[in-house]
């Protein structure tokens, strides 16, 4: 019974690693074609939301980059002003006096609350042919905006295009650093995989434009979602709308510099996407067509990917103390290996592709999976505490806010 069992666990884990190791050579493929952007006769108008709560540390510079930005449509730009008890509003206030096509909205207080009501409140005061979305901490470069547009009108079927998240503070620690593995790796390299294997594209939260009727007939973001862009995503491709990536439109944004910080981002992160995970099997609808890609997705990454790493944390210790062995005479160890060789490879193919790989690069590389990887358990075991928690408490779901860090000039 017991080889059973492993001849099984064996053989999902190959094809598990199989299919990521597809993904990241059609990855790999797709960012090296030199893709022509080809301009248009006219640009759409493009209204830019930017919800933000107590972002008084990083706003200046977010709006300073957003008057930067460089589109030969419309843009106007509207810092929604999620109830700060900070020097938001004044900062935001500044840059509306100095820019035009920056205006400073005061979101009226409502439940529940979190990003995705403000920014459906941001949809319904605002007027234009797209939406784009940034968080309060992006700086997007000038030409992100055209390249997303340029995508989303020149791709068929498309309803929006979705463009590269990079770390604007990769070299303060050890932790920031491999958060800019972990989204160099899993957020561009395997997007731009799925992209050229299935022509499909997922939305990141923040540096992607959507068209406004796509969006109304999706019936805007659910304001009870923590995962909001996940569960759009979903929601679009039903409707049979495609998202291409833009790994030339790339926008820089902050990302936690302590383990606490982090611990609540990302709970609040496994959360949401354990909700959808539970709206996604309880509608049928998501498991037809293109979304049955992204479903399973969600399936493998924050379920099957949880008993893999369990089980390979197992397999490593059984097998180094050789008590147990797979089918056809395997080490458990060996298969083990295979797992942290194909983790390690799609981080260094990642960083291959983006720039010039260096060895403290190489370093963290190697050591991810021993460590931050490893997290993924505790997060998981944490986000379903706090899911449970707030269905039987039957409040509201509440936004953690992601506390900001002055960068140095």
């Amino acid at each position: 019974m017991m080889t059973i069992v492993l001849t099984t666990i064996s053989i999902s884990f190959w094809l598990l690693l199989l299919y990521y190791s597809t993904l990241t050579i059609s990855g790999v493929l797709y960012r090296s074609k030199k893709r022509k952007f080809v301009r248009l006769e006219s640009y759409p108008s493009v209204a830019v939301l930017i919800p933000a709560h107590n972002e008084g540390i990083v706003i200046a510079d977010t709006l300073h980059a957003m008057s930067k930005i460089e589109y030969p449509g419309d843009v106007q730009i509207y810092l929604l002003n999620d109830n700060s008890q900070d020097e938001t509003g004044e900062i935001a206030q500044y840059y509306a006096d100095s820019f035009p096509n920056i205006h400073y909205i005061q979101v009226p207080p409502g439940t529940p609350k979190g990003k995705s009501r403000v920014l459906n409140y941001g949809i319904s005061i605002s007027e234009s042919e797209y939406i784009a979305v940034y968080d309060a901490d992006n700086q997007p470069e000038p030409q992100a905006l055209r390249l997303l547009v340029e995508a989303a009108e020149t791709t068929p079927k498309a309803v929006g295009a979705v463009g590269y998240v990079k770390t604007i503070n990769e070299t303060k620690n050890a932790l920031t650093r491999m958060i800019a593995l972990e989204f160099s790796a899993f957020q561009l390299l395997m997007q731009s995989g799925r992209w050229g294997m299935f022509k499909l594209g997922s939305l990141t939260g923040t540096n992607l434009v959507i068209k406004r009727d796509a969006l109304t007939q999706a019936g805007g973001y659910d304001p009870y979602a923590l995962a909001e862009d996940a569960d759009l995503t979903l929601t679009l491709t039903d409707l049979g709308g495609l998202l291409p990536i833009v790994p030339e439109a790339r926008t820089w944004e902050q990302e936690p510099e302590s383990f606490s910080i982090w611990l609540r981002q990302r709970t609040r992160w496994m959360q949401g996407n354990l909700y959808l995970i539970e709206k996604t099997l309880k509608n049928p609808r998501l498991f037809k067509g293109k979304n049955v890609i992204h479903s399973v997705q969600l399936l493998t990454v924050y379920i099957l990917f949880v008993v893999f790493l369990l089980v390979s944390d197992l397999w490593f210790v059984l097998g180094l103390f050789g008590h147990v062995e797979g089918s056809s005479t395997v080490p458990l160890l060996i298969l083990w290996f295979e797992a942290w060789l194909m983790y390690f490879v799609q981080l260094v193919t990642a960083q291959m592709s983006d720039k010039k790989i260096t060895p403290i690069d190489l370093l963290f590389s190697f050591l991810m999976y021993f460590s931050y990887a490893q997290f993924w358990l505790f997060l998981f075991l944490r986000g379903i505490y706090c899911q449970i928690k707030l269905k039987r408490s039957k409040l509201e779901p509440v936004w953690d806010k992601t506390e900001r860090f002055k960068q140095k000039t």
